[in-house]
């Protein structure tokens, strides 16, 4: 009885956003609307380059810089969680301060305060870039680590150690595989939002080789006067996240159950 009465309840609440949509399209100027956002010709203009030069960079930012963040993630992990208080103390200001602070001004802290500051210049196209978003991104998943290896039973650590284990072994062989299990839908839901920050880089600035996904469809906007290259950049932005997003709920939907089990 709950069931059908929930499904009844869903059923009402689609009929009445479609009604809202309906209603919205009926008041909607449709063909001011197509020729200012969705002209034809524009669309097709943004192919196949907006493919092989701007999804192709937003992927590349993304993989490196949830490499890079998960690299040093882990790092900043295992030094929250360690019996020396110096290391939990550096850790925890670190993971304060990147995610206290918006991932822009990190960005520009990156490309323009290191220089002026230091008096180097960050060689590579991307690397300014890839080295920001794992700045960024690391904080994030140091927590989300951190909390993965809390999740396993402390009894299993003192069983190791009571066979004689060091530490290390006992982090790689037994806390870390079970760990990343419990910390994959977590981590697919960072590389999303790790995605959609590559619309920052544009801010710091990126050659016409580099240019990612909201940069290629503003520059498209500047040239056309018209708004179709930015849509067809957020149409290729769900194409990307969508299926990342639900991959990470059904993994966390598999792991709930495992655990109920």
């Amino acid at each position: 009885m709950k069931t059908i009465l929930e499904n009844k309840k869903t059923l009402i609440n689609t009929f009445i956003v479609i009604l809202f949509f309906l209603f919205l399209i009926s008041i909607a100027d449709l063909d001011n609307l197509r020729e200012t956002m969705f002209k034809p010709d524009l669309i097709q203009d943004q192919f196949p380059k907006i493919i092989t030069q701007a999804a192709k960079n937003t992927l590349i930012f993304t993989i490196s810089g949830f490499a890079g963040g998960s690299v040093l993630g882990l790092f900043l992990a295992l030094m929250k969680l360690s019996s020396v208080s110096f290391y939990r103390i550096i850790s925890s200001i670190y993971i304060d301060i990147i995610r206290g602070l918006p991932a822009i001004l990190i960005l520009i802290f990156i490309a323009y305060g290191i220089p002026i500051a230091f008096g180097v210049r960050i060689p590579g196209d991307y690397s300014k870039g890839i080295l920001a978003l794992s700045i960024v991104s690391s904080a994030y998943i140091a927590e989300v680590i951190r909390s993965g290896i809390q999740a396993i039973p402390v009894g299993q650590r003192e069983a190791a150690e009571a066979l004689g284990m060091n530490r290390i072994t006992i982090y790689y062989k037994i806390i870390l595989p079970q760990a990343f299990r419990i910390m994959i839908p977590p981590m697919t839901n960072e590389v999303v939002l790790l995605l959609k920050d590559t619309a920052l880089i544009s801010v710091i600035g990126v050659t016409s080789t580099t240019k990612e996904l909201t940069r290629f469809g503003r520059d498209g906007v500047m040239s056309d006067a018209n708004a179709t290259p930015l849509v067809v950049a957020g149409f290729i932005y769900l194409v990307l996240t969508i299926p990342l997003t639900r991959l990470a709920g059904l993994l966390e939907k598999r792991l709930s159950n495992k655990e109920k089990n």
